[in-house]
């Protein structure tokens, strides 16, 4: 029987449009200096074009098994709170089990780490591959999800 690819997939700019998010936010509110401490900001930031779709697919594969690990904001206590409606929202109750936050991902044991930073989390030190969403090799969806089938198979 073959193993389970173990999947860790980030949040914010993987799965969410952060960064455009916080822009508009900053636009609406420019006395705010931090629009991500403001209550409903996590819950409500629009996803990154066929990520949801992407995951759903990961989540219905045998062979490979996702969860989401994602890095708390220290301006808003809420985003705990937040992110996983945001997750309940986009995936279901029963995907909230593998919603991770921590700002030390480099602790989790995985074969895979989808996440558009590579530093600043633990992310240059996580034991197995480093995805970096939004790069050259890796600019949408749909080359990560390659990439991982890729590694399924060798699995």
């Amino acid at each position: 029987m073959k193993s389970r690819l173990i999947v860790y997939i980030d949040m914010d700019g993987v799965l969410t449009d952060y960064s455009n998010f916080y822009r508009q936010k900053l636009s609406e509110l420019p006395s705010m200096p931090y629009p991500q401490s403001q209550f409903g900001f996590f819950s409500s930031i629009p996803t990154i074009p066929n990520a949801v779709e992407s995951v759903k697919t990961l989540i219905d594969d045998d062979l490979i098994d996702p969860y989401i690990l994602t890095a708390p904001s220290i301006r808003n206590p809420m985003c705990y709170a937040e992110k996983r409606i945001w997750v309940e929202n986009h995936f279901g109750l029963p995907f909230t089990d593998r919603l991770i936050i921590t700002r030390h991902k480099n602790l989790l044991r995985g074969n895979v780490l989808i996440d558009d930073q590579v530093t600043g989390r633990g992310q240059d030190r996580f034991d197995g591959l480093l995805i970096q969403f939004g790069s050259s090799k890796y600019p949408c969806w749909q080359t990560v999800i390659e990439r991982l089938y890729q590694l399924k198979e060798q699995v």
